[in-house]
């Protein structure tokens, strides 16, 4: 069991002055050691597995593979309890409450991770959930905090992965942060990233998914685009930096919580749709050997000579229960070396992490155990890793658990996921083989798409795919001018529909047409940004305060504690919307000035006055007046043309926006039954195993409903078939919206962790619409939606991409017409304002048909040659 670390309060100067001796120490040699591993990589770069021992290891790993289903390296697991969370506001409570937990030590892995992130909303309410306050809360009271993040390539992305390693570390001796890869010497991995979300605490729960504890993340199924709440900041729920828009500028200096750059008065944020899960039982066994395994490997090659850092392994014995005889547990010892001799260094070495349901018995007798209670669900652990990632052979279980999963689907498929780019499938007949020599997409997962869709199709058997993809990549600027942007939505398109090998095309070659086995389709939400300006003139002339300067004063509410201060001088720059034709030329192009910047108060105290002064010049209540409207998407009984506004008919036209709501889920559920979820996308980066790491589970529940399939009585899983039914109708506008959130109404039964059942309303009206996927009902109810949705989008915003531009020729003009028009805004003039609420009363829920014949006409949306993007850095994209 990992020791709890004595805080040492009465001697913290002396302390921390040792301590910091200590880490110039440890920095020096594990630089002296870094640079080793860079000599040895720079020439071999297979010198961790050229060796008699380390083949003899690889060989052992490999063994225990083979005898595991999609080649993982770990086995199935029974007797979990599994919990879905859908998007932030649900899951990010979850994770507060499983950290909070926490006794012995936590374990976390991100992409990216920002301490400021407020787990609790609105943050005014909940001050002390913020993640970096909750982690040294956890840390005063002994707890054995392990992050890793990914280091990025700074000059292409912006994460701060330096200032969550410093922001962390400062805080307690018991958090350390350990950031890779380095990208330097012979460690050549510019490319490729750590993109697992993982949090184990005490080896006995867990949440992973597909969300990142960092900017932007946090929503709400209602996906508001607007927060302005002009006479209650309090109500903020995306102050400072996790108000963003990434199609119109991505995010700017991260390590500053409240440096938001984005005009919150005009610009919509990008609505955030994820899906995550916590759980417990033993499968977090295995997600505590993934975690220790990366560990110890960049230790041994980042930081070795580092103290902060532990060695970390599972509970002894590792071979067998424990048993006195000395001679009998040497021999089940030393037989445990040659069959584990990855595991056997770090039995010697390492700290012993905390888990109470390890399949061996712990030498701890089991009453000091606090043992989770045993559920239904079969789980097992599949990642992608290699040696850069990990020290191992490329492992791609991912993949092949997809794979798998998808040739043994008997009736529909569900999917959400970021990316869509799968291999290009040649069909023959009936076998499918992979893509034309040069493609440069290599998984293939989308001939397994091909193989079962003609293999239902020459039966004669219903079989449905959907699947759920953002409109447009999270890059700024337009899509004609951003070769990045071009190059996925490439990739996406020639997997889908076009350039000779795609989904599409190869089920019409098998002689079918793919509309009656597969759709596409995206997200798309509206809103009213609260903030007519004759009104916030008026408040800004009796109070003497500029709305900015209040809205800067939020954020710095959030910075810190009362008497915490800021750096003198400290300022906000706010961009406010551009034309739609020209935002990517203009945003940050000019040099930032005094004169354009918002001071940032020194301290909390002066924030909250500032605030309050602007608060005070409100010429009349607005309280009657809603600081969203995108929640009448919902069954919220109220229609948009209800609404009540305080401004002019002309200021509400300018405040109504829409935005795509970004789909970041990474999920599949196969016949209400199965169900993968995790990091990875339907990509090359995510799925080949030596790209990026990946970290996923395969779930099965043992606890079944009757349900029905193609209006034939079937058995689906409680788990995947609740799962499948709220996230579709989350989708199509049939659920009731979270109404104003604060301290009396939350946390609901799905907002809390694994042990809390999920709520769902079998048999009600809403669920029997979406309960049966293959019904003609449902299918007539989803299409019709989703088309009626994009109309209502087409006309008002004239929103690209759709269908109605086939060519770069059709989309210059299209775009052309929107001069003048600020980006996100109502975009026809002919429309009047009751026409336009109108319209959008007619909106349900946030479905879209995905609009494949965007640009049809074009053989390459990237100029010459899909691979003309740079052949060197298309792996970036794809």
């Amino acid at each position: 069991m990992a020791a709890p670390i004595d805080d040492g309060s009465s001697n913290a100067p002396h302390r921390r002055h040792i301590n910091k001796i200590r880490e110039k120490v440890d920095l020096l040699a594990s630089g002296l050691s870094r640079v080793g591993v860079s000599i040895a990589t720079t020439w071999n770069p297979n010198h961790r597995h050229d060796e008699e021992h380390e083949k003899e290891a690889d060989a052992a790993l490999e063994k225990i593979r083979d005898g595991h289903r999609f080649r993982s390296f770990a086995p199935e697991r029974e007797a979990n309890l599994v919990k879905w969370h859908i998007d932030g506001h649900d899951y990010f409570w979850a994770l507060s409450e499983l950290i909070d937990k926490a006794q012995h030590t936590i374990m976390i892995l991100d992409w990216w991770l920002s301490p400021e992130l407020q787990l609790r909303r609105p943050g005014a309410y909940y001050p002390e959930w913020r993640l970096d306050r909750l982690l040294k809360r956890k840390a005063e009271q002994g707890v054995l905090i392990y992050i890793q993040v990914y280091k990025e390539v700074t000059a292409s992305m912006s994460l701060g992965s330096k200032h969550t390693k410093h922001a962390l570390e400062d805080l307690h001796d018991n958090i350390a942060v350990m950031r890779h890869p380095d990208h330097s010497g012979g460690e050549l991995v510019y490319y490729f990233s750590h993109h697992e979300k993982l949090c184990v605490v005490d080896g006995k729960w867990a949440a992973m998914g597909g969300l990142d504890a960092c900017w932007g993340r946090w929503d709400t199924p209602n996906h508001p685009i607007a927060d302005v709440h002009p006479t209650q900041f309090q109500n903020s729920l995306f102050p400072g930096q996790d108000y963003n828009n990434s199609r119109i500028m991505d995010f700017q200096t991260v390590d500053k919580y409240a440096s938001n750059e984005l005009c919150i008065l005009e610009a919509g944020r990008m609505p955030w749709h994820d899906t995550s899960l916590t759980l417990s039982g033993p499968i977090v066994e295995d997600l505590v050997a993934h975690f220790s395994q990366r560990w110890n490997f960049v230790k041994k090659i980042k930081y070795k000579h580092d103290s902060r850092m532990d060695w970390l392994t599972l509970p002894e014995p590792w071979n067998s229960y424990y048993n006195p005889d000395a001679v009998k547990e040497a021999k089940e010892d030393a037989q445990f070396r040659e069959d584990h001799p990855h595991l056997a260094e770090l039995k010697d070495i390492g700290r012993e992490a905390m888990h109470p349901q390890t399949t061996f018995k712990s030498m701890i007798p089991r009453q000091q155990h606090e043992e989770p209670v045993a559920g239904g669900v079969r789980v097992q652990v599949v990642r992608s890793v290699a040696d850069w990632s990990h020290g191992t052979l490329i492992e791609d279980s991912i993949q092949q658990a997809y794979i798998s999963m998808i040739r043994e689907a008997n009736h529909c498929i569900y999917i959400e996921n970021q990316f869509c780019e799968c291999t290009n499938p040649v069909v023959s007949n009936i076998s499918i083989t992979t893509t034309e020599t040069g493609n440069p997409v290599t998984n293939l997962i989308g001939a397994a798409i091909v193989e079962r869709i003609v293999s239902a199709a020459k039966a004669g058997r219903p079989f449905k795919v959907f699947v759920f993809i953002p409109e447009i990549p999270a890059f700024p600027g337009d899509i004609q001018g951003q070769s990045g942007l071009k190059a996925i939505m490439e990739a996406q398109y020639r997997s889908i529909n076009r350039g000779g090998h795609s989904i599409f095309e190869k089920v019409r070659e098998a002689g079918f047409d793919p509309n009656e086995y597969i759709s596409f389709w995206n997200l798309r939400s509206y809103d009213r940004i609260n903030a007519p300006k004759g009104y916030i003139q008026k408040m800004e002339a009796a109070s003497g305060v500029s709305f900015h300067e209040a809205q800067v004063a939020m954020a710095r509410v959030f910075v810190g504690q009362p008497g915490e201060e800021t750096d003198d001088g400290e300022v906000v720059f706010i961009e406010k919307p551009h034309d739609q034709l020209t935002a990517a030329e203009e945003t940050n192009k000019d040099k930032k000035t005094a004169q354009d910047a918002v001071p940032l108060p020194k301290t909390v105290d002066e924030a909250i006055a500032i605030i309050e002064k602007f608060e005070s010049g409100a010429p009349r209540e607005d309280l009657a007046v809603s600081d969203n409207i995108g929640q009448n998407a919902l069954e919220s009984g109220v229609s948009v043309n209800q609404e009540p506004w305080l401004g002019t008919e002309q200021e509400e036209r300018d405040s109504i926006v829409t935005e795509l709501l970004y789909i970041h889920s990474k999920i599949m559920i196969v016949d209400d039954r199965r169900v993968i979820i995790g990091s990875a996308n339907l990509n090359d980066r995510s799925q080949n195993g030596d790209h990026d790491s990946e970290i996923a589970v395969v779930i099965e529940d043992t606890e079944m409903v009757e349900a029905t399939m193609g209006g034939k009585k079937f058995m689906a899983t409680k788990l995947a078939s609740s799962w499948r039914r709220a996230l579709m109708r989350e989708h199509l506008g049939l659920q009731p919206p979270l109404p104003p959130l604060g301290r009396e109404n939350q946390p609901t039964p799905n907002m809390q962790m694994v042990g809390t059942p999920n709520e769902y309303d079998w048999g009600s009206p809403s669920d029997l619409l979406v309960a049966d996927p293959l019904s003609v009902e449902f299918q007539r109810l989803m299409f019709e939606t989703g088309r009626q949705n994009r109309a209502v989008f087409d006309r008002v915003f004239r929103s690209v991409p759709n269908d109605m531009i086939h060519s770069w020729a059709q989309y210059r003009d299209y775009v052309s017409k929107n001069a003048g028009v600020k980006v996100g805004h109502v975009a026809n003039p002919e429309l009047s304002l009751h026409e336009i609420k109108d319209l959008l009363s007619r909106v349900k829920g946030h479905i879209v048909p995905m609009p494949i014949n965007f640009l049809i006409e074009e053989k390459w949306l990237t100029e010459g040659d899909f691979l003309s993007v740079n052949p060197i850095t298309l792996a970036i994209y794809i």
